[in-house]
């Protein structure tokens, strides 16, 4: 043992003491408190040993990107020159979308649902309309897009929005019926309003509704057509201000569509009716249509249908025009799916869509209005999907889309995330995932194909794992920043699907998505896939490139709390390790019995939740079952949701445990080695004296019923009972230990217990799986206090954690090289759990001393006596070596399992026992970081003293906790209920980072969220996005290069010639200026209380960040000087004008003074 001087240990851990840390808004009370703990000949490690590099300078956090489809879309636009596409949300989020790579997501302030999106086609700007009646401009010549000019409409109500091409004057409809004007290049209204009162008739006595199209004709850019919702059309001329025509629909109208000559235009309206006009005929229509309506037999008109919501008119030169419209289904197929309907001649094609259709866009070949449109593409926007129609071939294939936008295929349930993981695992899962894609696609590139993307520097590999609630399980490639499916993997598929009215042999726990995935661990040097489900099973598969059919070896585990009425302290009553053949429930377990069914008048037992295929499988390359663990019911209890998992590929193990205790599995061997309760691993070292007492029903329920907690974001009165017999506990009104509280509020004594634990027949348990996307939080906690009441922050440090609970959860597991005794010399094989009262037991496992016998001697587990404490439920462990290096777990390097040249041999297993930094000839001691919800420790190994402890917070709690790697060193990474990231430095715990960042405001963020390596992390923002972020200080600096551009510089096309005979003759194309009609000289100003102009923060973009330093000076400088100069353009410009102007009066005047030069007076 190494000699060394106490004085200088305790020396060296004061320096180390973090000043407290930033604890108001963490709530991280006693934040710096560091306890050297042990005694004089304790193996305490000197601070100075430990270089620490990290510091807080390292650290800095922001979004990065987002990924998915767009939560809850409400309109689309398209750039027809630069090609991308913008889509809007009803949380008032703009997602702008190019070539793979090209993905940019801004937000409204305001989260206004948006309700119209403009492009200034090939300006590099968008203009957006929301909700609370305010428009918008979005500069999008920067890569994090920013608004340039606001205005916000305080008398009236947005409803359309209208931008001609190459214009700089925006026409916005409203709500009642009136038509602004508003300059793009300002964003100030003009005085020129078109109002509805002088654009109908002055004989109509209704008001005609409000504005539900605005467009200028393509002949003719003066004049605008009005299309207001009781069927009132309008064609305004904009010079002499008034309506040249008008005509009248007994129908509202949802939208009018041009003819690209300008001569007719087309209507769908709210009977399913599609109406063709002709200007030189408005009094009624020339053609009348109802697509989908029956034809009657005495010649009446069809009977009407669905409203047809939108329809566009494109022309072709050599070929028909397309009408291309959704909606308008006949009434008498109400199950029939929304429909997108494509007419080109006297084809009809009727395009059935899984969603809902929020909006459509035809894609034509020019921006031009006034020339044949050349339609190439419908993109069609559904509620969860977007989907591009290939119009070019006469089937109408769609293109396969290149974005990551099916994550929410299934409602996701949990996420992992590995940064700088083994650089051949992408390219071997995409070969295997490629093989099972779909056929039938368009053969043409994607249409959508604007702005520019570069790697930038960050080349490691990432790779995101999603669980979902249909039991898949998807690989996404996401390196710089990108998102893109690898591969899918269906774990439903080892269970054999129940047939109605069969005679079960299972018991479900879950009424809907049984197979949902639970929890996730991969080991991705081996390989070593594990999944845990929702109907308490644990599948461990393999990886393989090659195809086997092989049945699936399957076991099941008994795993039951077996607690008496009266909980003595003596050890006699807890044998440590009995067999695990004698785990045969002898007495009625009281805890978790609420979720008791009988069924058939019957007690279930040792019945699993699904039944394993018993037939041979065939199993693709990719992932393949090795072994399915189920947890069975035990004298009419159901099993328990998993809340841990680990497996190891060099010892040949997976472990899991849940509130009952935990089960230890060779998989190699296909044996149970360990099934027993949590308080039997304590063995004789059990440090709690327990009291006799009875288990508390309102408890259990909250411990046995994962599931149905999700049901309280929908149900919150659920949530309130629950909360309310909490509080009813801590508040002293549950006094009694025999009494118990329960979701009404009347008490029971455990008698009553007894008797309310067996229900009649009813419905299982578990009503509905939890996804994600609509999740309370289930944290690995066993009590209901760490769970609800954290939020409500009330919670009482007077009730005793054995108190709470007699069901102690194990919430952590972890396989490692360690010293399992205070007095051992060498590491050994150990497991680590941590429970949810803060316990940490360490196990050893006695495996075979050769690798040969493997396959044939059994494997040990054993109590080492080792017991840790901490404060509030364990999460995670970590192991650096005596130089404080991260000691990773031992694991196999993978081999094909079903490799052709193996033969008959075995071939010898290869293991990496330890990481190269960290072989045993480095030092003779260890250090072991465990946090909790509550503390982190630092615990020295074999001496087992304490050397740090930060008691992270008080008042909350943890979500998430992971030991990371940054810029080749070691960091805790925590993520707290109050929104706080926080990082602390290893081995000493210092604070490095205590962020107030991201507000737990859905459950789903508490449920997704995950730290990796290289200082990123991620979690799901919405139902069906995932959001990106980093709290590395490199990374934000370098963001900007990894992002991609989204405005490249592109030349508009040239408009066709018309021709000098389609000039004379086909209407005028004259030139229209708008400026002189529109601007302040001739409209006048509008009233200032009609909308108000907020100007942006897009021209100072970048000045926040650098304020007070050179760098924003300098930034400052340039936005000064570019504002000068575009000043001094604009001056130009009206310098140039005025001499022009000056110019034609000067030659008018010399005009008419050589008229009239030489006439005499009287001849005037």
């Amino acid at each position: 043992m190494k000699k060394f001087n106490f004085r200088k240990v305790l020396d060296g851990l004061t320096a180390a003491s973090p000043v407290g840390s930033s604890g108001g808004g963490s709530g991280s009370g006693a934040g710096g408190s560091v306890h050297p703990g042990g005694t004089a000949g304790a193996a305490g490690t000197p601070r100075e040993e430990i270089q620490e590099t990290l510091t807080s300078d390292y650290f800095q956090i922001c979004k990065t990107v987002r990924h998915g489809f767009p939560y809850l879309p409400t309109a689309l636009a398209f750039d027809p020159v630069q090609k991308i596409l913008a889509i809007g949300t009803r949380t008032g989020a703009i997602r702008i979308l190019g070539r793979p790579g090209v993905d940019c997501y801004c937000q409204h302030e305001s989260g206004a649902a948006v309700l119209q999106l403009q492009f200034l086609i090939n300006e590099g700007a968008l203009v957006s309309a929301c909700a609370d009646d305010a428009l918008h401009l979005w500069n999008l010549r920067q890569k994090r897009p920013a608004i340039l000019h606001s205005l916000k409409f305080n008398r009236e109500r947005i409803t359309y929005c209208h931008l001609p091409f190459q214009s700089k004057w925006l026409y916005v409809g409203t709500e009642r019926g009136n038509t602004h004007i508003v300059n793009i290049e300002s964003f100030i209204l003009s005085g020129y309003v078109i109002m509805w009162n002088k654009a109908i008739e002055l004989s109509t006595k209704t008001h005609p509704g409000p504005v539900v199209h605005l467009s200028d004709s393509p002949r003719d850019e003066g004049k605008l057509l009005i299309g207001y919702e009781n069927g009132t059309i309008v064609f305004w001329d904009l010079r002499s201000k008034r309506a040249d025509l008008r005509a009248y629909y007994d129908e509202a109208i949802h939208s009018v569509a041009w003819h690209h000559e300008g001569k007719q235009f087309m209507c769908s309206h709210s009977d399913g009716s599609l109406t063709l006009w002709n200007l030189k005929s408005p009094n009624r229509p020339f053609q009348t249509t109802i697509p989908h309506g029956k034809v009657q037999r005495d010649g009446k008109k069809p009977e009407s249908c669905k409203p047809i919501l939108k329809v566009e008119y494109k022309t072709c030169k050599n070929s028909e025009p397309f009408v291309v419209f959704s909606g308008g289904l006949s009434y008498d197929k109400p199950c029939r799916r929304p429909s997108l309907t494509i007419m080109h001649g006297k084809a009809i094609t009727v395009l059935e869509m899984d969603h809902p259709i929020v909006d459509f866009l035809t894609l034509c070949e020019t921006p031009y209005p006034n020339e044949f449109q050349e339609p190439y593409a419908v993109v069609v926007l559904l509620e969860k999907d977007l989907i591009v129609v290939d119009l070019t071939q006469t089937n109408f294939p769609i293109f396969e889309n290149p974005y990551p936008i099916d994550i929410h295929e299934s409602p996701v349930t949990c996420t992992e995330y590995f940064a700088d993981c083994p650089p051949d695992l992408i390219p071997v899962l995409y070969s295997v995932g490629a093989k099972h894609k779909k056929q039938g696609y368009s053969n043409k590139e994607w249409p959508i194909s604007g702005g520019a993307w570069n790697l930038g520097a960050q080349t490691y590999p990432e790779i995101i794992i999603t669980g979902h609630a249909d039991g898949s399980v998807k690989f996404w490639d996401a390196s710089a920043i990108t998102l893109q499916m690898l591969y899918k993997l269906k774990t439903s598929k080892v269970f054999e699907k129940q047939k109605v009215g069969e005679g079960k042999t299972t018991a479900e726990i879950v009424e809907e998505d049984p197979f949902a995935v639970q929890m996730m661990y991969w080991c991705p040097e081996s390989r070593i896939f594990c999944v845990a489900g929702v109907s308490a099973y644990v599948i461990v598969y393999r990886f393989s490139k090659h195809e086997v059919n092989t049945e699936i070896a399957s076991l099941e585990v008994r795993l039951q709390s077996e607690v008496e009425d009266i909980i003595t302290p003596e050890p006699e009553t807890n044998p440590p390790f009995p067999d695990a053949s004698s785990q045969l429930p002898s007495l009625k377990s009281l805890s978790g019995s609420t979720n008791t069914v009988a069924c058939e008048g019957t007690m279930k037992d040792s019945i699993p939740c699904l039944s394993v295929k018993a037939r041979p499988v065939r199993m693709p390359p990719g992932y393949q079952a090795d072994l399915v663990i189920q947890l069975v019911w035990v004298d009419g209890e159901p099993p328990q949701q998993i809340t841990s998992l680990a497996v190891n590929s060099a010892y040949g193990l997976v472990a899991f445990g849940n509130c009952n205790g935990l089960a230890v599995v060779d998989f190699m061997q296909k044996t149970v080695l360990l099934s027993m309760g949590t308080l039997d691993l304590y063995g004789s070292s059990d440090p709690y004296q327990r009291q006799p007492r009875s288990p508390r029903k309102s408890r259990q329920f909250a411990a046995d019923n994962f599931c149905m907690r999700g049901l309280s974001n929908f149900y919150p009165d659920l949530t309130k009972r629950i909360r309310t017999s909490y509080q009813n506990h801590v508040n002293g009104h549950c006094t009694s230990p025999t009494s118990q509280s329960c979701g009404s509020g009347k008490r029971l004594s455990s008698a009553d217990v007894s008797r309310a634990n067996r229900r009649g027949p009813g419905r299982p348990p578990f009503r509905k799986a939890q996804s994600a996307a609509c999740m309370e939080i289930s944290l690995p906690v066993t009590t209901e206090e760490n769970r609800e009441n954290s939020f409500s922050r009330s919670r009482s440090s007077s009730v005793s954690s054995i108190d709470r609970d007699s069901k102690e959860a194990i919430t952590a597991l972890f396989f490692m090289e360690s010293f399992a005794r205070k007095n051992d010399s060498a590491v050994s094989s150990c497991l680590w759990v941590g429970t949810g009262l803060g316990m940490v037991i360490i196990l050893s496992l006695n495996l075979p001393a050769s690798d040969d016998l493997r396959h044939s001697e059994p494997v040990v587990v054993s109590p080492s006596g080792t017991v840790l404490t901490l404060k509030g439920a364990v999460l995670t462990f970590a192991c650096l070596d005596c130089m404080g290096t991260l000691t990773h777990q031992p694991y196999e390097v993978w081999r094909d399992p079903h490799s052709a040249d193996d033969g008959d041999k075995t071939r010898k297993r290869k293991l990496v026992m330890h990481s190269p930094s960290s072989s045993q000839d480095m030092g003779d001691h260890q250090f072991a970081v465990i946090c909790s919800e509550k503390q982190a420790k630092v615990f020295s190994l074999p001496s087992q003293t304490c050397l740090y402890v930060h008691n992270i917070t008080e008042t909350s709690f943890l979500l998430r906790a992971d030991v990371v790697t940054l810029c080749n060193s070691v960091c805790l990474a925590c993520f707290c209920a109050n929104g706080h990231i926080m990082t602390l430095s290893l081995p000493s715990l210092r604070p490095l980072l205590d962020m107030n960042y991201l507000p737990v405001t859905d459950m789903r963020i508490a449920r997704t969220f995950c730290f990796t390596n290289e200082g990123q992390a991620l979690y799901l923002s919405s139902p069906t996005e995932i959001q990106r972020l980093t709290y590395s200080q490199e990374m934000c600096d370098n963001l900007q290069d990894m992002l991609g551009d989204l405005f490249t510089p592109v030349e508009t096309p040239e408009a066709q010639n018309r021709g000098f005979l389609k000039g004379l003759f086909g209407g005028s194309g004259q030139a229209f200026d708008r400026e002189e009609l529109f601007g302040e000289a001739t409209a006048g100003k509008a009233s200032r209380s009609l909308a108000q102009h907020i100007p942006g923060s897009g021209g100072i973009e970048g000045v926040r960040g650098a304020a007070g330093g050179v760098i924003g000076d300098l930034t400052r400088a340039r936005i000064a000087l570019d504002e000068r100069g575009q000043k001094l353009g604009e001056l130009d410009e009206r310098t140039a004008s005025m001499m022009a102007s000056a110019e034609a009066f000067s030659k008018h005047a010399h005009e008419v003074m050589l008229k009239y030069k030489d006439k005499k007076w009287y001849q005037f």
